[in-house]
């Protein structure tokens, strides 16, 4: 009877062991701590400016533009602004500008400049005293541009695209795209399709109402992607 009792003895004993040993290997890893939430609105990004937008800014001050820096923003979804000015005076008033690259803003400003105001006085015979812009600025996605595009950050997300709807002249008249793209009056057309063209030489993107019809009634200009003028 007593070697059955210290068997039974020993056996418990590696059991008891053994359960121990397997409890220990079991137990569950401490739990990471959940990555705090992203606070409501932009956030403020602590970068440096680029000597890129220095040059942009100096180019912009030489040539008699006035504007206001902008900080660098994260504005989730993929909107990310980097160094953005707001324009404020570039000769002519332009509505509905928000903020904007500055590349773009400097690509803007030669347009404006040495494209569309000497084509409204040598074709048009008249100063333009108004620039109709549908943005810059807008946290969205790319809008007509077919399966490729789903999902992909507009340049407007980017504050790096600005779109132009029409025109006001001192005689009073206003040319919009919508409407006078194609306009019986050939000076019209023809002052239209040579803006087009110039912003073909100052921006990487330039698109137009023949491009497709999600542009039917304004001008798209971008600082981004692959060089097309259409």
């Amino acid at each position: 009877m007593t070697l059955p009792r210290r068997l039974l003895l020993s056996c418990c004993l590696i059991l008891a062991s053994c359960v121990g040993g397997d409890d220990r290997r079991a137990a569950p890893p401490p739990r990471a701590r959940p990555a705090a939430p992203r606070p409501p609105g932009p956030v403020t990004l602590p970068t440096i400016t680029s000597r890129d937008t220095q040059q942009c800014f100096a180019d912009l001050s030489k040539a008699d533009v006035r504007f206001s820096p902008l900080p660098d923003r994260d504005y989730g979804s993929g909107c990310v602004v980097l160094g953005a000015v707001q324009l404020l005076d570039i000769g002519v008033p332009v509505n509905g500008l928000k903020a904007i690259r500055c590349p773009a803003a400097r690509a803007l400003v030669g347009w404006v400049r040495h494209g569309v105001r000497p084509a409204a006085r040598q074709i048009l015979g008249s100063e333009v005293t108004r620039i109709d812009s549908y943005g810059t600025y807008a946290c969205r996605g790319i809008i007509g541009g077919g399966a490729r595009s789903a999902g992909r950050v507009s340049e407007h997300g980017l504050a790096n695209a600005i779109d132009i709807g029409g025109f006001t002249l001192a005689d009073g008249r206003r040319i919009v795209l919508e409407r006078d793209w194609n306009s019986a009056d050939p000076q019209v057309r023809e002052f239209l399709r040579i803006v087009h063209r110039s912003a073909c030489k100052r921006f990487v993107t330039t698109l137009g109402p023949d491009y497709n019809a999600a542009h039917h009634n304004h001008f798209h200009f971008d600082m981004g992607g692959r060089p097309l003028c259409r």
